[in-house]
C-alpha cells in the first residue's frame, strides 16, 4: 500500500484546499462533471492527455473527499456515472473564477511560462 513520504498538513483552509483540489486533472474533472459529462469515457475524451489510470485515481480522490458521487448501475457491461455533490457544487464558483482569471491573463501568463521554459532549458 502507498505511504506518503511527506505528511499531510491540515493547519488552515489553504492546506485543506490543496489536499482536496491538488492534482493535475481534478479541477478539469469538477468542471466537466458540472457540464453534464458523467461517464468515465466522456471525461477521458475531454482530457485525452490524461491516462485512464490517473483519471480513475483522481476521480476516486474527489469521491473520497466528498466532492463527487459515483453511481454504479447493475448491468452488463457495467455503467458508472459521476455527479457533483453539494460540496462539489459549492467549489464550482471558485473553479469558474480561476478559469476566468486564466482566460483574462492568458497572453501574459503564456509569455512568462514560455520564458521560464527557455530559461530552464538554457541552464
Amino acid at each position: 500500500m502507498y505511504k506518503r513520504k511527506i505528511p499531510i498538513e491540515l493547519n488552515c483552509g489553504l492546506d485543506l484546499v490543496k489536499e482536496v483540489l491538488y492534482g493535475k486533472w481534478k479541477v478539469h474533472l469538477i468542471y466537466f462533471i458540472s457540464q453534464g459529462l458523467k461517464r468515465p469515457s466522456e471525461l477521458q475524451r475531454k482530457i485525452p492527455r490524461a491516462t485512464r489510470r490517473v483519471l480513475n485515481v483522481q476521480l476516486n480522490q474527489l469521491e473520497d473527499h466528498g466532492l463527487i458521487s459515483k453511481k454504479i448501475y447493475a448491468q452488463l457491461p457495467p455503467k458508472v456515472e459521476y455527479t457533483l455533490t453539494r460540496l462539489g457544487r459549492s467549489v464550482l464558483p471558485i473553479v469558474m473564477a480561476l478559469g476566468k482569471w486564466g482566460d483574462d491573463h492568458q497572453e501574459q501568463l503564456r509569455r512568462r511560462i514560455a520564458k521560464d521554459r527557455i530559461s530552464s532549458s538554457a541552464q
